[in-house]
């Protein structure tokens, strides 16, 4: 099995510039640690487009959040923000014919497909480096799907895709200690009504 927080770690090793990063967010709670640790070596925007949060309410509440952290957090290099397109309907009709399959399974990897083609799309189209996502840092999502998933949209869009496994090296817990520590609004479902707790 890969370990893609080794692959990571040769990526970043052989950086000779500051490249730009367009880095996928699902939250500011999952994006404290990423972004603390890769500040210092891309130039990062945040990507938000997260169309699975089935709740108007709640995507602008996370939405705020992510936004609040940016500008709080500080970092060596300058951390920017852009929010995608908000399409409910898009993840729903998507995700069709699988409401019923478990939490984690084929309905979840149609999701990161979704949401990950978005960031590659957008990446590509306006000459970013890299892109990646923070969904690696979850340890209820598994790290090699998502890594498979950008590494078929590295060849489609011809961008390189930021390989990680972030909830390596206690990744997860100091997302924790961060969020506690900006007080961030930590929501106890994924996004959509099916991760909801029952």
């Amino acid at each position: 099995m890969i370990n893609y927080q080794k692959e990571l770690e040769k990526i970043i090793n052989n950086l000779e510039t500051i490249p730009s990063l367009l880095l996928h967010s699902c939250c500011a709670p999952c994006s404290t640690y990423v972004i603390a640790y890769l500040s210092s070596y891309f130039k990062i925007t945040i990507f938000y487009y997260n169309s699975n949060i089935t709740d108007e309410e709640e995507y602008q509440i996370r939405l705020k959040e992510q936004i609040r952290f940016i500008k709080q957090y500080q970092v060596k290099y300058p951390v920017s923000f852009i929010e995608g397109d908000y399409q409910p309907d898009k993840y729903n009709n998507l995700v069709k014919g699988l409401e019923k399959e478990k939490e984690g399974g084929t309905r979840c990897y149609k999701c990161y497909s979704l949401r990950l083609e978005e960031t590659a799309k957008y990446a590509s189209l306006n000459t970013f480096d890299y892109f990646g996502t923070t969904l690696t840092i979850s340890p209820y999502k598994r790290a090699d799907i998502i890594n498979e998933i950008g590494h078929r949209l590295e060849t489609k869009y011809k961008v390189k895709f930021l390989y990680s496994d972030f909830k390596k090296n206690n990744g997860y817990l100091k997302s924790i200690e961060l969020a506690k520590k900006y007080e961030l609004y930590r929501q106890d479902f994924c996004g959509c009504d099916y991760s909801k707790k029952p």
